[in-house]
């Protein structure tokens, strides 16, 4: 997945009052600028569990979302994720977002947080708590706990199908910003508790969890559009849309997902995205594509996308300086001569005048 990441530039900013001083006054290259002006590394095969840990890259997420279902049959999006950044001497700096898209009320609520310290011991794999905000898992199994005002979600999640590497090898070129190892657990079974307005309810449900790193840092003053979907016949697809700030995309892929847990790496000409309406957001004015069709032609792949409702756009300036729309999305379509439906979210970033997204 790709993310704004804003708060990846100025986390060191957020530290300064905290850091010792430094005693040297003359200027050294940042972590960030000898990444880039350095001999571009060798890219290695991911490891599991061992590259599911914290890495000392410059840019690092572990991204959820999904749909959790009670037993009286209502549904609740959710998005949690955990980003790192690494600037510098400083040390690691981290910021989460949490958010829930109420079906039941047609509400949309989310929560941010920000600070250092947030990845801890683990025998294997990741163990995050940024102030109460926990994360961890390895190897597929995985655990989520946090709250905010009048909802709050405990879950455990189990991998049905093997990691997807994205790009054949699990590595994403960005050209003149960097690189990203990327890989995503496209189908997870979730149990658990989601509180709302105190009263716990026990839920069942499927989540989508990418997990990003690499040095890549911010250019230009673009975006992008990020697609995925889950559909019952057990298949999964994710797409990028990454563009300048003319919004002329520079850059698309995607991963297809088949019943069995392989993968077909999509590239550019291999699918079409088209928006058929827009959403004006009456707090920020920013103005975002809805409601999507999605064609892959070879895979005879024709699915429309629908918000679950449109207000899903997270103004989290607080912690990472960002404004985007993450939201979740209802399914409809065809697989084949098949009719499908199923779930999904879509992220959009660089469509609010105040964003400062990068890649």
């Amino acid at each position: 997945m790709v993310v704004a990441l804003a708060f990846l530039v100025t986390a060191c900013a957020g530290q300064g009052a905290e850091a010792d001083p430094v005693p040297d006054p003359v200027a050294t290259p940042t972590r960030a600028a000898e990444a880039l002006l350095a001999p571009q590394p060798e890219i290695k095969p991911v490891r599991f569990p061992e590259d599911e840990a914290p890495h000392d890259m410059l840019t690092e997420w572990w991204y959820y979302t999904g749909h959790l279902f009670t037993e009286e049959g209502d549904r609740y999006g959710f998005e949690y994720v955990v980003f790192q950044a690494n600037r510098g001497a400083f040390p690691s700096y981290y910021a989460a977002h949490f958010a829930i898209s109420d079906n039941p009320s047609g509400t949309f609520h989310f929560d941010e947080k920000a600070g250092p310290g947030a990845a801890l011991e683990a025998d294997e794999g990741f163990n995050l708590d940024l102030d109460g905000w926990t994360m961890s898992g390895a190897l597929g199994t995985d655990r989520l706990a946090a709250e905010m005002v009048g909802y709050a979600i405990d879950l455990s999640l189990t991998a049905t199908k093997p990691p997807a590497l994205h790009n054949d090898i699990g590595y994403v070129e960005f050209g003149p910003a960097g690189g990203s190892y990327y890989y995503s657990r496209t189908n997870m079974e979730v149990t658990g508790t989601l509180t709302v307005n105190d009263e716990p309810l026990t839920i069942t449900g499927e989540a989508w969890m990418d997990h990003q790193w690499g040095n890549f840092i911010s250019v230009g003053a673009g975006g992008w559009d990020w697609f995925s979907v889950q559909l019952e016949n057990n298949q999964e697809l994710t797409i990028s849309l990454i563009f300048d700030a003319a919004h002329n995309i520079v850059m698309s892929y995607g991963t297809l997902v088949v019943e069995d847990g392989s993968v077909e790496n999509l590239e550019t000409g291999d699918f079409t995205v088209t928006s058929t309406d827009t959403w004006e957001s009456p707090d920020t004015g920013a103005i975002y594509p809805s409601r999507w069709t999605i064609d892959v032609p070879d895979r005879d792949w024709s699915i429309e996308l629908v918000p679950s409702m449109p207000q899903q756009e997270l103004d989290t300036t607080a912690s990472t300086g960002v404004i985007y729309w993450e939201g979740e999305v209802e399914v409809t379509g065809t697989v084949g001569d098949v009719p499908v439906q199923g779930l999904g979210y879509v992220e959009l970033t660089g469509y609010a005048s105040d964003s400062m997204p990068s890649q």
